[in-house]
């Protein structure tokens, strides 16, 4: 998409980052040949790497960040603590220096006390950072960490520190010019997070006091002129809930990728402040003038399956209806407010504009993807960023539960629902937020998936029926064996059983009786194994290839229901993923429907997806990193077999059961695609 937006285009590379986006010379060539005079790193690659900014520098090009002394500051969590505690900030206890002897880190992890935090020491985004609870497992997991440190930033270094059991993830929004001027934009919360990773961002954090506030954004400076920082930043702290103090976690040296709350409650364009700084100019305002309006949320949209550990997805992406964006929040802060605003209570009282009760909520919409784009494996499942504003935070989440509602998504699993739910729970609407929310409320935001409504069984029948039934064909020289509706001769009204069944395992299949009566309208009757509903002069029409609009017991609805064929050339089996599916969205909601194979197909094909007990299989398209077992190898339950990576995640697999390996389907360096058998292990009799 962002290539399609661009007036020029110069290809760096191939798909993986390692052969293109951060290949230097390969960047700074483009530059020549185009005429540009700086570069904007964007979020992830080359934006926090100090030889990049020097590169650039002598090849007399502007990086839009900071300068390359404040990333290497800043880069390194051990150098950056050190200049943290000189400059009065608040640390976490841990130890940050050079020696990597895997058996001098397990000591240090014993003096600080289990549980610890692994962290690669260049790393960003969750990446190289293990969390580790015994002595025991404290090895693999630095193993781990450094692999995946090295593969995504070049320095398998890091360090080690305490981990706070109930932490809030809390950040500065920091901005410095060339001046030696910096301000504080004030802070974001992103304390729900999976994988170490962010899911849902706003802003301002909820429940800070006015007091909090200013010594937060006061820190967060004080911290950004230690290393003489110019551009965007964030200053990211560790907020322990149970003691109610904070610590110095990091500092990105690089605009974030939720930084559209920020804009949302300012009214600034972080942006086009980064370009004013890159030129040489002050900072547009003061900080009295910085203004506060509002509650904004960011949802990021990810290709992943939450309920399969968030594991993420690959492939097409079938069908996209998002929600219509509105205006992007842009007020202006009233003289009258500037006057008043003495320089000593900037921090502590950010200028508000009465004109802000007048502010209608609204919505943006941030796309990576469109319908029928393809979403790989070798970059972060983000699809797209969902950002609202309200006037305060209840109205913002109602702003963001609507939107979430009419996100409609098929071809890959996305976290669109869990997302909703998250909106919706008790917890996060009274903002009792912390980084171990998820599993603390997980059974709040993973309810058990119950059948579909009669309802919404009914409507995809019908569905199912007025798709496959005659196309009514007008015209003079249409055929009456295309243009006339279904009928039998002897005026028996013909009958359509459609037999649908839920997604996941144990689901039972149920049945659907569509008997069409006269001017459109249908007898339903679905038959569950539990339940019998009949619903009678049912009005049904198609309005498009994917919307249905229906009449049942007098309420009247349109409903989304997108069909998604099997994969081309696979035999039928009884496994859902060689079966059409019907996704239904109807009030808010998805529901998938699998339409089983007839059983005389299914004779044909037999199940080819059948496998041994001790089969373990790609859970997604991924590379292989590491094969840890060979044909003949006796193996535990439960002991590491595969590791995997897409997406830049890291997956170990494991052994189901104890025996001996059988087969070994893949190697180390090979992409694998989702289903592909990997190792079966041939279990023991006990």
């Amino acid at each position: 998409m962002h290539v399609q937006m661009a007036d020029e285009a110069y290809r760096i590379g191939p798909a993986p980052s390692a052969e293109s986006y951060l290949c230097m010379d390969k960047i700074i060539e483009v530059c020549k040949r185009s005429g540009a005079q700086a570069v904007h790193p964007g979020y992830g690659f080359l934006s926090e790497n100090a030889n990049f900014a020097e590169r650039l520098a002598e090849e007399g090009i502007v990086f839009i960040g900071p300068p390359a002394s404040a990333i290497v500051s800043m880069g390194s969590k051990s150098e950056s603590k050190n200049i943290m505690l000189a400059a009065g900030v608040p640390c976490v206890p841990g130890y940050h220096g050079t020696n990597q002897d895997p058996e001098f880190l397990l000591q240090e992890a014993k003096r600080i006390g289990f549980p610890v935090l692994i962290k690669a020491v260049h790393g960003g985004g969750g990446k190289g950072m293990r969390t580790v609870d015994t002595a025991a497992s404290f090895h693999d997991a630095l193993a781990s960490a450094k692999r995946e440190s090295l593969k995504s930033f070049g320095d398998d270094t890091v360090l080690v520190e305490r981990y706070i059991t109930r932490p809030r993830h809390v950040e500065v929004q920091v901005f410095g010019d060339s001046r030696g001027e910096v301000v504080s934009l004030w802070e974001r919360d992103c304390s729900v997070q999976r994988r170490n990773q962010k899911i849902i961002e706003e802003a301002p954090a909820p429940g800070l006091s006015p007091e909090l506030r200013a010594e937060l954004s006061g820190k967060a400076i004080a911290a950004a002129k230690a290393v003489n920082y110019v551009g965007a930043g964030t200053v990211e702290f560790i907020f322990d809930n149970d003691t109610q103090e904070f610590y110095f976690m990091e500092m990105n040296t690089r605009l974030q990728v939720e930084h559209p709350v920020t804009e949302m409650i300012t009214g600034l364009d972080l942006v086009e402040w980064q370009l004013e700084v890159a030129a040489g100019n002050p900072l547009p305002l003061s900080q009295a003038a910085i203004p506060l309006h509002g509650h904004a949320f960011e949802a990021r949209i990810y290709a992943e399956n939450p309920r399969n550990n968030f594991l993420p997805d690959s492939g097409r992406l079938l069908y996209l209806s998002t929600p219509p964006p509105t205006h992007i929040f842009a007020p202006e802060v009233p003289a009258s407010a500037l006057e008043s605003a003495r320089p000593e209570d900037a921090a502590l009282f950010p200028t508000t504009s009465p004109s802000c009760l007048s502010i209608p909520p609204s919505m943006r919409l941030e796309q990576g993807f469109g319908s029928g784009a393809q979403i790989g494996v070798f970059y972060d499942p983000m699809i797209a960023k969902l950002v609202v504003h309200g006037r305060d935070r209840t109205e913002a989440l109602r702003v963001l539960r609507k939107a979430l509602e009419e996100y409609k998504v098929v071809g890959v699993h996305t976290n669109v629902e869990f997302l909703r739910t998250l909106a919706s729970c008790g917890a996060f609407v009274d903002g009792e937020v912390e980084t171990g929310f998820i599993p603390k409320y997980f059974q709040e935001l993973f309810p058990v998936v119950g059948e579909p409504e009669p309802e919404v069984l009914a409507q995809a029948a019908l569905f199912a029926v007025l798709r496959d039934g005659p196309k009514h064909v007008k015209g003079a020289g249409a055929s009456p064996w295309v243009s006339l509706a279904s009928r039998r001769f002897g005026g028996d009204r013909p009958e359509r059983v459609i037999t649908l069944q839920s997604e996941g395992e144990g689901a039972e299949p149920v049945t659907v009786t569509v008997v069409p009566k006269l001017d459109g309208l249908f007898d339903v009757t679905v038959r569950t194994p539990s339940s019998q509903t009949a619903f009678s002069s049912v009005s049904a029409q198609l309005t498009g290839t994917t919307e249905l609009h229906s009449t049942i017991e007098s309420h009247s609805t349109s409903t989304t229901i997108v069909s998604q064929p099997p994969p081309p050339n696979v035999p039928a089996s009884t496994s859902p993923n060689t079966m059409e599916r019907l996704h239904v969205f109807h009030g808010g909601r998805k529901s998938t429907l699998v339409l089983p194979s007839p059983t005389w197909l299914l004779s044909l094909g037999g199940d080819v997806l059948s496998a041994a007990k001790g089969a373990l299989k790609a859970p997604m398209p991924s590379l292989v990193v590491e094969v840890r077992v060979e044909v003949g190898q006796r193996v535990e339950k439960g002991q590491a077999v595969v590791v995997l990576e897409s997406m830049k995640t890291e997956t170990v697999l494991r052994a189901v059961v104890g025996g001996v390996v059988r087969a070994v389907g893949c190697k180390k360096g090979e992409m694998v695609e989702e289903g592909r058998e990997l190792v079966d292990v041939e279990e023991e009799e006990s």
